[in-house]
């Protein structure tokens, strides 16, 4: 059985989508919670992206991944963690850029936004080093290899 449900929207028109197995397997691989949980995965297009990007953190650009973390008011019995935003077409800008397969950098997104659903950051480097060894050791459980070399 899952330990985590992934609610799984497609708002865009782009190719480069894994299945949703894939994406299934890599929200699991980054849940580090021991109950089960439940997460939206949506994928959207530039605009879309760049419109919460603004409204949410200030910048006027698309972008990889957003998470949008659940606070469950008090006394509510949720298992709902939050909601993962990631801009295909970003993903696959980066991918080509950085020279990563486009299935690798996919499962970075999902793992890295799933990690900031659950408390990571990367604001300071202390921070940055804890969620990137974290990130690193998950991908390579899956056979993917260190994103950040």
């Amino acid at each position: 059985m899952s330990r985590i449900v992934v609610d799984f929207q497609n708002a865009c028109e782009s190719r480069s989508v894994p299945d949703e197995a894939e994406l299934q397997q890599w929200a699991e691989a980054g849940w580090q919670g021991a109950v089960e949980t439940e997460i939206t995965l949506r994928v959207v297009d530039e605009t879309e992206s760049a419109e919460l990007n603004s409204r949410y953190r200030g910048k006027n650009s698309p972008t990889n991944v957003l998470s949008f973390p659940f606070d469950v008011p008090e006394g509510v019995e949720l298992d709902l963690l939050g909601d993962l935003v990631i801009c295909a077409d970003v993903v696959k800008h980066e991918a080509e850029e950085q020279g990563k397969t486009l299935q690798a950098h996919w499962a970075q997104m999902v793992i890295h936004g799933m990690l900031h659903l659950q408390g990571y950051d990367h604001q300071n480097d202390q921070e940055a080093e804890i969620m990137e060894s974290l990130e690193v050791r998950l991908l390579g459980e899956l056979g993917f290899p260190d994103p950040y070399q």
